[in-house]
């Protein structure tokens, strides 16, 4: 077993990597828990996959333990279904020292640590991603939240887990789409903080695609330990976590113009993060050699790369409503190098949009 450790003070928590261990969880997290009632939170595929095992090892350490199934995809990330959520645990009386667990991708993740984070104004969570994405990234840090129509995430709340507990086999049936889509984070992370992880990627990334994945936990758990040592050093985003968002202010917006239907989060990421190196090349902060490189590897993941029949105007305007505008100025995140970027909120709207203009072909 690997552990990554998330330092913040009285809310920090271990992140726990291991394979073929989901039946260990009961006793895993039995001094965690403070209460017997556990609610485990997944969604229509997931659920019928691993939650009878993880309720057999929740029985078996004298937990009261139930399942509860949400619908799948990112257009299911709503108050609505937080709703249900809420009923759920009002009817069948759960109370405050109750604890859910997330066992499922980003979507399951971030309902139930939002659900966690309001109901009764604050219950124990657990993190138990079953995807990529969700592993290296969204399980970890603390947001939690659901979709408006008008930009992602927009209502929600900072809320740490007690615990993430990564099981790599759950991969095995992790769809290749979903996989690819969850390479994009782990790209991003070679991208803004470690370039040895990114010639890893360059390296390797062929082999992760046709499911050689002898490094995968070790990639897993170094995109873990970058994400905690910047949440670690800002848990709200008031500073360095704003880096994270790399290639996000524009792959939000197209996931919002598609309605959360088109693209998966993690190819959103992928076009954004394609848009922001072009960007970068621009207005002359970033080499277009290296820009060339994260091309490459971003196809060697099998992602897209380009904004397809989306208007760039429409982009534009739905990354003026993004949560992170600040003072009426679009915040992007550009590379230095890799390895390296920074946040800025200085590009003219007119470079942004030509860059949109150009990746507006589709072949």
């Amino acid at each position: 077993m690997e552990k990554v450790r998330v330092e913040l003070g009285e809310r920090s928590y271990d992140i726990l990597i291991s394979s073929a261990w989901l039946g260990e969880l009961g006793e895993t997290i039995r001094e965690l828990v403070p209460d017997e009632k556990v609610l485990v939170i997944s969604d229509e595929r997931v659920g019928p996959l691993y939650a009878e095992k993880v309720l057999a090892s929740l029985h078996n350490s004298g937990f009261d333990a139930d399942d509860f199934f949400l619908p799948m995809g990112e257009e299911h990330k709503t108050l609505a279904e937080v709703e249900k959520v809420f009923n759920y645990l009002a009817e069948y009386n759960y109370s405050r020292g109750s604890t859910l667990i997330a066992l499922g991708g980003g979507v399951v993740g971030d309902i139930t640590g939002f659900a966690a984070a309001t109901y009764m104004r604050g219950v124990h969570y657990i993190q138990m991603p079953t995807s990529l994405l969700a592993m290296v990234d969204s399980s970890v840090g603390g947001k939690t939240g659901v979709n408006h129509r008008l930009s992602k995430n927009l209502i929600g709340a900072f809320y740490q887990p007690r615990l993430v507990f990564i099981d790599t086999d759950v991969l095995k049936t992790l769809q290749p789409e979903e996989f690819h889509a969850g390479l994009s984070e782990v790209i991003k992370y070679g991208v803004i903080r470690d370039d040895e992880l990114f010639l890893t990627l360059e390296d390797e990334m062929e082999r992760l695609v046709n499911g050689e994945t002898e490094s995968l936990g070790r990639i897993i758990k170094r995109c873990c330990e970058i994400k905690s040592e910047i949440t670690s050093r800002d848990e709200r985003e008031a500073d360095v976590r704003a880096i994270l968002n790399f290639g996000h202010t524009i792959g939000h917006a197209i996931e919002a113009l598609t309605n959360y239907r088109k693209y998966r989060h993690g190819e959103a990421v992928a076009i954004g993060m394609i848009a922001a190196a072009r960007i970068a090349v621009k207005i002359g902060m970033f080499d277009d050699m290296q820009s060339q490189r994260l091309w490459e590897v971003i196809i060697k993941a099998k992602l897209p790369y380009q904004c397809g029949i989306l208007d760039p105007e429409d982009i534009m305007g739905r990354m003026r409503k993004d949560k992170k505008v600040r003072a009426g100025k679009i915040r992007m995140v550009l590379p230095k190098k890799i390895g390296d970027v920074e946040v800025r909120d200085d590009v003219p709207e007119k470079e942004i949009l030509n860059v949109l203009c150009e990746m507006g072909t589709e072949k």
